[in-house]
């Protein structure tokens, strides 16, 4: 997913789809809380961290991520987002056949 910056006399605006299907949420996560460790198979996620310091899970790479992040989840990526230390509030945009159903869980601490 290409963001656009376009410059202008009052600074600026970054342009995340044009002329796309796409799902825009903003997810919170509660302190203690975490996303299913998921991936799925008809959609790329770009996420943005608004608020907190979450915990995420990117393939096989876990770290910190800091307010302003930003990171692609290509399809088929595992993927998980933990509000260990505070609470949590991510940008989501999802490209491509957007259907809750299309989430397959790989662990659930919520036992979905």
């Amino acid at each position: 997913m290409d963001t656009i910056i376009t410059k202008k006399p009052w600074g600026k605006f970054v342009c995340f789809t044009k002329n796309e299907l796409s799902t825009v949420k903003l997810l919170y996560i509660n302190k203690g809380e975490e996303l299913s460790l998921q991936y799925h198979k008809h959609r790329e996620e770009f996420w943005k961290v608004i608020n907190g310091t979450p915990e995420i899970t990117l393939g096989d790479k876990v770290f910190e991520a800091q307010e302003g992040e930003e990171l692609i989840i290509p399809v088929e990526t595992n993927h998980c987002i933990s509000a260990k230390n505070d609470d949590v509030v991510v940008l989501e945009i999802s490209k491509g056949q957007f259907d809750e159903d299309d989430i397959i869980r790989i662990k659930d601490k919520y036992n979905r």
